[in-house]
């Protein structure tokens, strides 16, 4: 069995790349990073240095054109600014609305991307990182479990029952990823979560929040903050 890893370079789908190294091997693994118009290329580097690190065949697509239509706060050509606070308090003013960090459908068309890709490169799975806190009040939509069933049968159906789809951290909180993660010895020190593309991680949007939290929470430091 051949796998195939939606991989942006961050905590949890480096994490999602270690379980299948480790469950299918690095030769059956293929790494599948997506760029999509983002503010920089931080993650995408950080995804070149843990696919190395492990030894896969990593791919990259080009996606961004798709997204010119959209004023989400991540891509270069909005006006946007990233938001500098906790998910909580941002769907606080959303009128539960996903937040402004959401693409819009980015793991709908990821997911359908990687399909295509998967069976034409001999892949029987698709991994992605999702996990139950990015979906908890509606962050991100395309996070949640409903939605990773409903495009398991999509795939399935569409691949001609060729191609599954596992996102083995849906019903798991961003500590019990860490969790996972540090007992995989995954290279944390490699990775990049933060939306801001500065030299070191910003610690305070949505994402740096709940990287540090999730750490803290396992009673350890991200190595990218020290």
């Amino acid at each position: 069995m051949k796998a195939l890893v939606l991989f942006s370079g961050g905590v949890d789908s480096s994490t999602c790349l270690a379980m299948a190294v480790k469950k299918y091997g690095a030769e059956n693994v293929i790494a599948l990073s997506i760029f999509y118009g983002q503010k920089h290329d931080k993650e995408i580097s950080a995804a070149d240095a843990v696919a190395e690190f492990y030894k896969t065949e990593h791919i990259k697509l080009d996606l961004s054109l798709i997204f010119d239509f959209s004023s989400c706060s991540l891509l270069s050509h909005s006006q946007e600014e990233i938001p500098h606070e906790s998910y909580a308090e941002q769907l606080e003013k959303s009128n539960g609305s996903p937040v402004s960090t959401y693409v819009p459908f980015r793991n709908g068309l990821f997911i359908s991307a990687a399909a295509s890709v998967a069976i034409s490169k001999g892949c029987g799975v698709i991994l992605y990182g999702a996990h139950a806190d990015d979906s908890a009040g509606n962050a991100y939509p395309d996070c949640s479990a409903e939605f990773n069933k409903a495009m398991n049968e999509a795939v399935r159906l569409g691949s001609g029952e060729q191609v599954r789809i596992e996102a083995p951290f849906v019903g798991m909180t961003k500590a019990q990823v860490v969790k996972t993660g540090l007992e995989l010895g995954v290279p944390y020190e490699l990775t990049w979560s933060c939306y801001e593309g500065g030299e070191k991680p910003c610690g305070v949007c949505g994402t740096c929040r709940d990287r540090i939290a999730a750490f803290e929470a396992n009673g350890a430091k991200d190595p990218l903050i020290g």
